[in-house]
């Protein structure tokens, strides 16, 4: 751990829609990770306008942040900087207007930041959905309060 001289923090946001939860899947430096949407926070903005940002940026989006769902609580290594600490932070979100996701390109991932957004059915949504480390702990989280919810 002594190598680790920086920290990135991340914000994210579970947006749920008709039964579906909105994922993305994108280019990052070369490789394709399908994952949830947001990313990271800038000097100068705090973690919900950093959320909102990322939505308007990758989405089109005005969204809502409407709840806290999860923290990272333990050390994780950035999966792209070895030298780097990653910090995320989840929310829950909702939009009154989805409309601008029907109008988005369609990606060919041939450049870092080619992204494509899609809906992934709750009762098929598993953590083989998603590529990265804390995402797989957040959709066990959401499965299982789901799971509370049915029960």
């Amino acid at each position: 751990m002594s190598e680790i001289n920086a920290f990135t923090i991340r914000v994210y946001g579970l947006l749920i829609s008709e039964g579906s939860l909105l994922l993305s899947q994108e280019n990052i430096y070369g490789s394709i990770y399908t994952k949830l949407p947001g990313g990271g926070l800038e000097f100068g903005e705090g973690t919900i306008e950093c959320l909102q940002r990322e939505f308007v940026e990758e989405a089109n989006l005005a969204i809502r942040v409407d709840n806290h769902f999860y923290t990272t609580e333990e050390f994780v290594a950035s999966a792209f900087n070895a030298k780097m600490q990653v910090m995320s932070i989840y929310y829950t979100v909702s939009c009154a207007d989805l409309s601008p996701l029907s109008h988005l390109p369609q990606s060919d991932f041939k450049k870092h930041g080619d992204q494509k957004l899609f809906w992934k059915k709750l009762s098929e949504l598993s953590t083989k959905d998603v590529d990265l480390s804390i995402d797989k702990i957040v959709i066990e989280k959401l499965l299982q309060g789901l799971k509370t919810i049915q029960s």
